[in-house]
């Protein structure tokens, strides 16, 4: 499943984001990876959750961040859920089409049954159609 918080810069989207996975922690049963551009959230994260800076690796478009997904599933197939902070700076995303990326990502939440949460620094009537009914939160 893709679930997607939305709105613009500022909102308060990685608030949610950080409330969310800490919650889901406490009685998850597999593991929980939380990706942003920095470390900054290190200490607002609970230490059982895996926080990977995305920028220390050479992610230059959609394709080499789905691969890099791909990659961190295949190393650990106990993941539940991945948070992805900042999807759009994550994915080089920013002023793109993310409908492919989207349908991709359901695919692959499908078949390693790992759900994606995604915060996106756009507001829910800009989203594709394919991701506005996965708006779980609007800010």
């Amino acid at each position: 499943m893709v679930q997607i918080i939305s709105g613009r810069k500022g909102k308060g989207k990685t608030k949610h984001l950080l409330d969310m996975a800490n919650q889901e922690i406490k009685q998850a049963e597999g593991s929980i990876v939380y990706l942003d551009k920095s470390s900054k959230h290190m200490y607002e994260l609970s230490n059982k959750i895996r926080l990977i800076n995305v920028t220390q690796y050479p992610i230059l478009s959609s394709e080499s961040f789905i691969g890099f997904l791909c990659g961190i599933l295949s190393q650990n197939r106990d993941i539940e859920a991945m948070y992805l902070d900042s999807f759009l700076k994550l994915a080089a995303l920013e002023g793109e089409d993310i409908t492919d990326t989207i349908d991709l990502l359901k695919k692959i939440s499908e078949t390693y049954h790992v759900n994606f949460i995604l915060s996106i620094s756009l507001d829910a009537t800009e989203l594709p159609e394919n991701a506005q009914k996965d708006v779980i939160i609007s800010l």
